[in-house]
């Protein structure tokens, strides 16, 4: 049986596989400074055709095993108001959570209510042992989005990336799929 991009829903949230249609949306969300700053990933400014071929390599990567890319929508209204997705890390059954939220939809809870379906999703029916995430040491809120999520800090990487000709320290944060157990070799 192949696996094909899910649909999640959570109790306010459908989380769906993207469309070529929602360009100008992501563009529009993504585009602001704000989640610029608080990102690694995301240029700014955020041009014209960069949300097209972002979307566009999602279901190769997808069907590649490499992880998957989900719209964030309201249930009901479906508007779409952010990304969520997971890089997997095959050979060592892992995969890295990363997602961006629009301005507007800021510490309502969402990020992290997507957060725990993703975080479900990946160990449930993508089989991982672990899923990790990183943040910039500067944005405390997806920190706590981390946590919300059921997921431990383990560490810190001093200076580990730069961003705009800065260096950063990024805190990680992982959980362990718990139907797997840990091989205690930490």
């Amino acid at each position: 049986m192949k696996l094909h991009p899910p649909r999640l829903e959570t109790d306010r949230l459908v989380l769906r596989p993207f469309a070529i249609a929602d360009s100008e949306r992501v563009k529009e969300l993504a585009g602001h400074r704000e989640v610029y700053e608080t990102t690694l990933n995301i240029p700014h400014p955020y041009e014209d055709g960069m949300a097209e071929k972002w979307i566009s390599t999602h279901l190769p990567q997808f069907y590649n095993g490499n992880g998957v890319n989900l719209a964030i929508t309201l249930k009901g209204t479906g508007d779409l108001i952010g990304a969520m997705g997971l890089g997997a890390a095959k050979q060592h059954k892992r995969a890295e959570l990363g997602y961006w939220m629009g301005v507007p939809f800021w510490n309502k809870g969402y990020c992290t209510e997507a957060a725990r379906a993703v975080i479900e999703y990946g160990f449930r029916d993508l089989g991982y042992h672990k899923i990790t995430s990183r943040h910039m040491e500067s944005n405390p809120a997806s920190g706590k989005v981390m946590e919300k999520s059921g997921m431990v800090k383990e560490g810190k990487l001093i200076d580990e990336v730069i961003k705009d000709e800065l260096f950063h320290t990024l805190i990680v944060y992982g959980i362990i799929n718990s139907e797997q157990g840990s091989g205690g070799n930490g």
